[in-house]
């Protein structure tokens, strides 16, 4: 499968911000940005995989390994789409004109 490269924006939440922090930091790399606003973690990063679901999954299932009440909210978007995830389940999907 083509790999794509999507632009990520999200919000986490969790019981323990600071173990799911180094989870984010490794998924998104250098490149992004992460604010930390009490309990809430804001990401503003591009990245590269074969689907939004995919990176979607991968970046929750890393971080609820670490503390299992962990939330993602998060917005997706590649070549004009955007894919809204609310933990893993895909919300809206739109295709911008």
């Amino acid at each position: 499968m083509t790999r794509k490269v999507f632009r990520l924006k999200a919000q986490i939440s969790s019981n323990d911000t600071q173990s799911v922090l180094q989870v984010i930091k490794d998924f998104i790399g250098r490149d992004g940005k992460v604010v930390v606003k009490g309990e809430v973690i804001e990401i503003d990063a591009v990245l590269e995989g074969e689907s939004a679901k995919e990176l979607n999954r991968i970046l929750l299932s890393g971080m609820r390994k670490k503390e299992k009440k962990t939330r993602l909210r998060a917005e997706w978007t590649s070549n004009g789409s955007t894919e809204r995830f609310f933990d893993y389940v895909l919300k809206e999907k739109k295709k911008s004109d």
